[in-house]
């Protein structure tokens, strides 16, 4: 199914902010989170849900990623499984569910709970934080979204990461239709949130093509590899505009991802991260022909 038959319609509750920022540490959200050091963030390569319970080599290194991590006060999670159009939705649940949305794995997976509470205060902060004009002039439409809970894009990851569930953690929502600049650019409006202990995660994959049929052992496709490869090497030298053009413009992107909805996540990470971020990969593999689960520690 197309990626657009997920955009969800939900009812969106509109937001009651504050004046738009100018000057974003006084703001009330700002002033009760604490200030901390700077907080890292994280580009993660799901891959299928059943990598949540499977004790394979990606569950294990979520598993290490997670005791290596400084505790977060909330964390925020760009999915590509909570899509929208023309806005940008902001969870403010206090207790989010836990979504099982896919079908065919086993009873299982479907009995696998995220119990983290919700973090109203950060989705305010994240709300005033997007309400500042882009660089053309123009503003990030928004709304508090009381009813998303927890898509597998987000708690098949924190389940491993963060077992006992105890810190608070919201997303936000990826306007689909918008360009690979537009979601480099609402990151840059969040990176803010690092230094007030919020972990930014994007949740998706770097190549991630279901269409693509299995080569034999599942071997990935010189394309996959040539994906997986540009952009890493892309990511190590902190090129984000040449980023940006690859994802608009290169015709390998069609063939790594027939949606961009695992892709538009990564933008998110890039334009939060800094440039004297260190780069660290982990889980740089192939989860069959076509989904590369290349991931990225910015810190």
């Amino acid at each position: 199914m197309h990626r657009r038959d997920f955009l969800r319609s939900s009812s969106l509750v509109a937001l009651s902010l504050s004046p738009m920022l100018t000057q974003a540490l006084e703001t009330a959200e700002l002033k009760a989170l604490p200030q901390t050091a700077k907080m890292p963030v994280l580009f993660v390569g799901h891959g299928s849900p059943m990598n949540a319970i499977e004790n394979n080599a990606f569950h294990q290194t979520w598993q290490k990623i997670g005791k290596e991590l400084p505790k977060p006060v909330a964390i925020l999670v760009v999915s590509a499984h909570w899509l929208s159009d023309g806005n940008t939705a902001i969870m403010a649940t206090a207790k989010p569910a836990t979504i099982h949305d896919f079908g065919g794995f086993p009873d299982e997976l479907f009995a696998q709970q995220y119990p983290a509470n919700g973090s109203p205060q950060a989705a305010k902060l994240a709300a005033d934080l997007l309400k500042q004009p882009l660089a053309d002039g123009s503003q990030v439409k928004t709304a508090f979204d009381l009813r998303q809970g927890y898509d597998h894009g987000t708690w098949s990851v924190l389940l491993p990461m963060f077992p006992q569930a105890t810190i608070p953690v919201f997303q936000i929502s990826i306007d689909y239709f918008k360009p690979a600049a537009y979601h480099y650019a609402l990151g840059k409006q969040l990176a803010a949130l690092r230094e007030r202990g919020v972990l930014i995660i994007g949740s998706g994959n770097i190549v991630h093509n279901l269409e693509a049929e299995s080569l034999p052992a599942g071997k990935p496709y010189e394309w996959n590899q040539a994906v997986d490869q540009k952009i890493a090497q892309l990511i190590q030298k902190h090129d984000d505009q040449a980023l940006i053009q690859f994802a608009d413009k290169d015709k390998l992107i069609k063939l790594a991802h027939p949606t961009v909805d695992h892709l538009w996540p990564l933008f998110y990470t890039l334009g939060a991260k800094s440039e004297d971020d260190q780069v660290r990969f982990f889980n740089a593999a192939y989860a069959g022909s076509a989904i590369s689960m290349r991931s990225v520690i910015f810190s």
